[in-house]
């Protein structure tokens, strides 16, 4: 474990700053201009570095900037019933329907999945057509 810390020290401590030390930066941002293809060429890794590490580090404050949305469809039919379920899945029992029962399709229904006219409101103001499912023995 030593040799390995020791390489580490000896790279950021010699190698590094002798690297640093050979880039050929301008003395002014006007002399980038004036760099050769060569000279550009040495700078890459460097610039690149710099890039990606800046990057690493904005990146975070950008998200919480500008939070991305979670991607939905446009047209969701199911607002709000029992959204934190990857599916909903109601089960009932056929001797708790009695003679008749009405199903809610609109997912509007406060009392959902037993329809309670909440379609009504939504057809008038939709122009949609879409009513119960009507179970009857």
């Amino acid at each position: 474990m030593a040799g390995v810390y020791d390489t580490i020290r000896l790279f950021f401590q010699a190698k590094l700053p002798r690297y640093l030390q050979n880039l050929p930066f301008p003395k002014s941002p006007e002399g980038f201009t004036s760099l050769s293809r060569e000279e550009w060429i040495q700078l890459a890794p460097f610039i690149m570095l710099v890039c990606l590490f800046l990057w690493i580090m904005i990146k975070p404050i950008l998200s919480g900037l500008f939070p991305q949305k979670q991607k939905r469809p446009k047209h969701i039919v199911n607002k709000k019933v029992k959204k934190e379920e990857p599916k909903v899945v109601d089960t009932v029992q056929i001797e708790d329907i009695g003679d008749k029962k009405a199903f809610c399709r609109c997912w509007k229904s406060k009392n959902f999945p037993y329809c309670d006219g909440s379609h009504n409101k939504h057809n008038e103001e939709q122009g949609d057509n879409v009513g119960p499912l009507k179970i009857v023995k």
